[in-house]
C-alpha cells in the first residue's frame, strides 16, 4: 500500500538493518513488511493479533 504510513517496528533494534516495518492499513488491520526488500510486498494481520 503505497499511501500507508510505514514505520520501523519497535521490536527492531535501532542499529540493525534487518527489521520490519508496520503500518495501520485499515481500522482493524496492520501491515508488516521487510524493510530490506520491499519488492516482496507485505502481509496483513488483524489488529487484535498485533496487540
Amino acid at each position: 500500500m503505497p499511501d500507508a504510513a510505514w514505520s520501523k517496528s519497535s521490536y527492531s533494534a535501532p542499529t540493525d538493518d534487518n527489521c520490519v516495518e508496520t503500518a495501520r492499513l485499515l481500522h482493524d488491520a496492520v501491515g508488516v513488511q521487510d524493510s530490506k526488500d520491499l519488492t516482496k510486498g507485505h502481509f496483513t494481520v488483524p489488529t487484535q493479533a498485533s496487540e
